[in-house]
């Protein structure tokens, strides 16, 4: 267990107004050239940072180009075909977020919400003992207003939408309207725990309102500095860069990290012990059996029901083995109903979820017609390519379609 250090709670903290002023300079000159970084229009943060959410930068760029070319604006998310977004997000999974969103924007659409686009820097924090967070987010731009169905301004109105929590919130308004909401991410708290060397388990009740009391402080104090257009923004970012970049969960680059020698871990050669964190669970292995049933040229898939994992996307009749072996045969008379006379191994696909290693082995066959249970449709290869799958379900269907294209005419 490592030994916190003496830190402070509700009072400022003296390492603030450095680290403030380090973190802007090194922001300035260190920033990813990142495409959401090029706009200020709410709504294009707003699916940056739900498509960040568990999943890598790296990953999200392609998703988020091709996002705003299909749907650039709310009212065209609002209105869109449920196939459609699952389509757009196939492959980033946790698909209650993208169904979470387009709840978030038919909800903006129905109050005809009216918000500024693209917000500059309204100015400072008023200066004085009697500053508050919350006097500031009373403060309003001069600039003439846009069109409606603007992503809400208000933090207690971005914190109201489905899928919207604490962190996502602070990171839209500080990030789009340039407002000091703090942030509290995995990098934030990797960063904060480190340089105010605070031991305890970040995830504690205690902890965790010390973290988000010294994230808004670093926030409303960089909005004093008047040499940058957006300080607000750049203060988070940084924070969430600097995780990102330098104070990585292994072998960070202390040596070069612009805010070291006023760390505490760093200066007490313990980076290692932060953040206190839980050990994670051990995985989970689960395996199914999946099958591939073709009729002419079609192919049988099911729609997965709401409610449950991966809801409303499509995949191949398959069933969770729960541990026993493999006996195919059985395996297909409970999903399809009948044994297949030609069943064979078709492919083996390994895929990790969370805490979950996930195993299927997929089985191939024909039907002699077309039956079929509830939600579930005979499709071509081509129909097929347009419907949303799960990755697992994505892989099998690479594979039938390479299949196909080597099979002899």
């Amino acid at each position: 267990m490592p030994r916190p250090a003496n830190t402070q709670h509700a009072t400022r903290n003296t390492k603030v107004p450095h680290l403030v002023r380090l973190l802007l300079a090194w922001f300035s000159q260190n920033a990813r050239d990142l495409p959401w970084r090029r706009t200020h229009d709410p709504y294009g943060i707003w699916v940056s940072e739900i498509m960040l959410q568990q999943t890598q930068v790296k990953t999200v760029i392609p998703y988020w180009e091709r996002w705003m070319r299909e749907l650039p604006t709310i009212a065209a998310l609002a209105k869109a075909n449920p196939d459609a977004i699952h389509k757009l997000w196939e492959g980033l999974g946790y698909y209650t977020r993208v169904r979470n969103m387009q709840k978030a924007a038919q909800d903006i659409v129905t109050k005809g919400q009216i918000g500024v686009n693209a917000h500059p820097h309204p100015g400072p924090l008023p200066r004085g003992e009697g500053e508050t967070l919350e006097r500031f987010r009373k403060t309003r731009c001069d600039e003439t207003q846009s069109s409606a169905y603007e992503f809400p301004e208000r933090f207690e109105d971005v914190l109201a939408l489905p899928g919207i929590g604490r962190y996502t919130a602070g990171a839209i308004c500080s990030i789009a309207f340039n407002q000091p909401t703090p942030i509290l991410d995995g990098n934030v708290i990797r960063v904060l725990t480190r340089v105010f060397g605070i031991g305890e388990n970040p995830r504690e009740k205690n902890t965790n309102a010390q973290l988000w009391n010294l994230a808004e402080q670093l926030v409303i104090h960089a909005t004093r500095d008047t040499r940058h257009a957006s300080p607000a923004s750049h203060l988070n970012q940084s924070l969430m860069e600097l995780g990102a970049l330098i104070c990585t969960p292994r072998d960070p680059k202390c040596l070069i990290c612009p805010i070291s020698k006023h760390c505490f871990a760093f200066q007490n050669n313990r980076v290692s012990d932060f953040p206190n964190l839980d050990k994670r669970p051990a995985a989970t292995a689960r395996r199914f059996a999946a099958f591939v049933v073709e009729h002419r040229g079609s192919f049988l898939v099911r729609q997965r029901p709401a409610g449950v994992v991966n809801a409303h996307l499509w995949e191949f009749p398959n069933v969770e083995l729960n541990g026993a072996p493999i006996e195919p045969a059985a395996a297909a008379h409970e999903v399809l109903g009948f044994v297949p006379k030609d069943l064979k191994a078709f492919c083996t696909i390994k895929h990790s979820i969370t805490r979950y290693r996930i195993t299927v082995e997929a089985f191939r066959t024909s039907a002699t017609n077309r039956k079929s249970a509830s939600l579930s449709r005979w499709l071509s290869l081509a129909e097929l390519h347009k419907l949303s799958f799960p990755s697992a379900h994505k892989k099998i269907l690479k594979s039938i379609t390479v299949e196909e294209q080597h099979r002899p005419r």
